[in-house]
């Protein structure tokens, strides 16, 4: 079990692993493993730890490709589902037991394939996926938060060049995920209105920071973007909860997930790029018998590209520089 430990001044939570790794164990080379290596392809199954669960391939091709995706706990997982949260101080510092999750969605079958090039009916399976493990972990009273990311590229950090996505589940609120609520608490208590609701209303007015609209969803580059060509993908009804997402949602997502990548692609081919869900925490009540709740936050996906490296400056303040404008970026987006 690894340790988590408290930050006293900031409020964030830090992961420290009790298998210290030495400086000979950081690499400073970036090399993917090769696709004779890659123990997530069709046929290795027994390699790897037991299944979570899976979209099992019920087509004509399922001899040689038994699955659509498929979950599996992390080969070298910080967070553990075994054990209790043990918290305790130490001085006058806090931690805690590493309790949680650390899995592996395996997105296809085949190796060699893009994210945006999965098809749509795939990446509808991908976000099932997502869906169901989230809600299948929000029944767990230990934990507080469960989130989805992705690494793509190997400027992204990725490790495995395999298309695969990783789910965290975390027996607190991350710091960054807790600004968002505590923003949006505080502009809902103000305004009595929802800030991503705002969004996307004053950006389908304004509309030149929109890449994509769809029925039920709209993709713009954010007023205020930390980096350049950072794009959100907001659905356009309002729902704190990812796994509240309908079936018609999910196929009209992965329409315009698919899209926005392909975009990205022709505009910066090549490009690693990073996205991630924020959702709301686990449990939050939704639904009474009188009224909506979780009014306040709105489920969103944002993706951003690497195409520059933070300094020292953005590091030291958390004061971003964007060296495209938002307007700038969402116009060769749009026109890609």
């Amino acid at each position: 079990m690894h340790e988590l430990r408290k930050d006293p001044l900031l409020g964030r939570w830090v992961a420290v692993l009790n298998n210290s790794k030495p400086p000979s164990g950081y690499s400073l080379s970036h090399e993917n493993e090769s696709k004779g290596d890659c123990l997530f392809c069709s046929g290795r199954e027994s390699e790897l730890p037991a299944e979570i669960m899976s979209i099992p391939n019920q087509g004509p091709d399922r001899a040689s490709k038994k699955w659509w995706t498929r979950v599996v706990p992390s080969l070298s997982p910080v967070f553990r589902v075994e054990g209790d949260l043990g918290r305790r101080g130490e001085g006058m510092y806090d931690k805690m037991n590493s309790v949680g999750a650390t899995e592996i969605i395996v997105e296809s079958p085949d190796h060699d394939v893009r994210p945006e090039d999965i098809g749509l009916d795939q990446m509808a399976r991908v976000l099932i996926t997502y869906r169901d493990r989230i809600a299948d972990l929000e029944k767990d009273p230990r934990l507080r938060y469960t989130l989805i990311y992705k690494n793509s590229g190997i400027s992204s950090g990725a490790v495995f060049s395999h298309p695969i996505s990783h789910l965290v589940a975390t027996p607190v609120i991350p710091k960054r995920v807790k600004e968002e609520l505590d923003g949006a608490k505080q502009y809902f208590a103000y305004k009595e209105r929802c800030i991503f609701c705002d969004f996307i209303s004053e950006e389908l007015r304004f509309g030149g920071r929109v890449i994509i609209e769809t029925r039920n969803f709209v993709a713009f580059c954010p007023y205020a973007s930390k980096f350049p060509f950072e794009f959100w993908i907001l659905p356009k009804k309002h729902s704190c909860a990812f796994q509240d997402i309908s079936i018609e949602e999910i196929e009209d997502m992965a329409l315009i997930l698919s899209a926005v990548l392909k975009k990205l692609r022709t505009v910066f081919n090549g490009v690693s790029f990073n996205y991630f869900i924020h959702s709301a925490p686990n449990r939050i009540p939704r639904k009474d018998h009188w009224h909506t709740l979780g009014e306040d936050f709105h489920w969103h996906l944002e993706v951003m590209p690497r195409l520059i490296r933070t300094s020292g400056f953005e590091w030291g303040s958390g004061f971003y520089i964007s060296p495209t404008s938002p307007e700038e970026a969402a116009k060769y987006l749009r026109e890609a």
